[in-house]
């Protein structure tokens, strides 16, 4: 079925065009790279999957609760709407919520395939250009999955929200190569690991526990890549340069923090938006999950030496200061290591079942017409 069909809402603009700006670099030295760059270039060769055969699409879903979420994580819990909703109402809230989230990802991920080939483009070292290349098919992978599941599982989609599509923008209008870094390695990356891992971490669903953790397992990877080529170009720029990228990690913070409402969903089950607003601000859960989605992202910054004054007081502000002393390598461990268990997890219980299908299939033989003696039809036939 055509993606038109299944919009909540028809998108302003069938293909959103960025103009460009910029210049593509070439490097004519073949010999040369940093070794870390050069060993996760090799990692992101060595792990790639096929979405199609690695996830398995044969898992049920159930559209009215794909997830597994619990009444007291939706906005409307506790208010005069959700009392008056059916529990088929709910259903279609927990569907309606679902595609909003995954949606969001589903143009993210685009964006992140878009910002990956930009890198290639654009960054002046070959080595990091190898590495952006894996990604750019990470990413159009990533993009493929959460497209997968919202049209076959979810059977619904949400157009991208205004405020990750301004990120985006600004993100890809920028002429500085390492904007698209900035912007989608750190920010738009760093914030989506942390929602994906609190889904994967609370989801009772096995479909999308695998999707998330497989896609993870790619996400750490280029974390680390932005990481490493920031820092190294950070350090070599002046106090005025620095505070420049600082204002656009702010402004890109606050736009995707006030982006994780999901104001759309309410009011398509005709909540006003002064009321959508009021709701979603006083969610416990939802004040949980604003902070948890900065865990990513605010000990990045630091680490990569964006860390003035005003920059601070920003997280000061949004009350996600202290996570800047976050284990930012201990998480992305655990994310691969997740992925691996699942991994394990899902073939053993696999070969078991082929063992237990063989031991079938030997015992029927066991007791097939051989062991009844002759047959009825004539004299026994025996080949030697």
């Amino acid at each position: 079925m055509p993606t038109e069909g299944l919009y909540t809402q028809a998108p302003a603009e069938w293909t959103w065009q960025v103009p460009a700006t910029g210049a593509a670099r070439f490097s004519w030295e073949y010999d040369d790279g940093r070794d870390r760059l050069l060993a996760l270039y090799q990692k992101g060769k060595d792990k790639q999957w096929d979405a199609a055969k690695r996830i398995d699409w044969h898992l049920e879903v159930d559209p009215h609760d794909p997830l597994g979420t619990p009444d007291e994580a939706m906005s409307l819990y506790g208010t005069r709407y959700w009392d008056a909703m059916t529990d088929k109402d709910k259903g279609l809230l927990r569907q309606h919520y679902t595609a909003w989230q995954f949606s969001q990802f589903l143009h993210g991920e685009q964006g992140a395939m878009v910002c990956a080939a930009r890198i290639v483009e654009s960054v002046p070292d070959l080595d990091a250009k190898f590495y952006s290349a894996t990604q750019t098919m990470d990413e159009a992978r990533h993009a493929e999955v959460y497209g997968r599941f919202l049209h076959e599982k979810v059977g619904l989609l949400y157009p991208v929200n205004d405020h990750l599509q301004a990120l985006l923008g600004d993100t890809l209008r920028d002429s500085r190569w390492d904007m698209p870094y900035l912007g989608m390695q750190v920010l738009i990356e760093g914030l989506a690991l942390a929602a994906f891992g609190m889904i994967r971490d609370t989801t009772t669903k096995p479909l999308p526990k695998q999707i998330l953790a497989y896609v993870m397992q790619d996400e750490a990877r280029h974390v680390a890549f932005g990481r490493m080529a920031l820092r190294d170009y950070y350090r070599q720029l002046s106090d005025a340069e620095l505070r420049e990228r600082e204002e656009f990690v702010i402004e890109g913070c606050y736009l995707m923090r006030d982006r994780l409402r999901g104001l759309e969903v309410l009011e398509n089950f005709g909540v006003p938006a002064a009321e959508a607003a009021e709701f979603t601000e006083a969610s416990e859960f939802l004040h949980l999950f604003r902070k948890l989605l900065f865990s990513r992202i605010v000990p990045c910054v630091k680490d990569i030496g964006l860390w003035g004054p005003r920059l601070q007081q920003a997280y000061v502000d949004m009350g996600v200061f202290e996570l800047g002393d976050s284990n930012l390598d201990l998480l992305m461990t655990q994310d691969e290591e997740i992925a691996e268990r699942l991994d394990a997890e899902r073939f053993a219980a696999e070969e078991q079942a082929r063992v237990a299908e063989v031991a079938e299939t030997i015992a029927e033989g066991a007791a097939g017409p051989a062991a009844d003696g002759p047959s009825a039809d004539g004299p026994e036939v025996r080949i030697v």
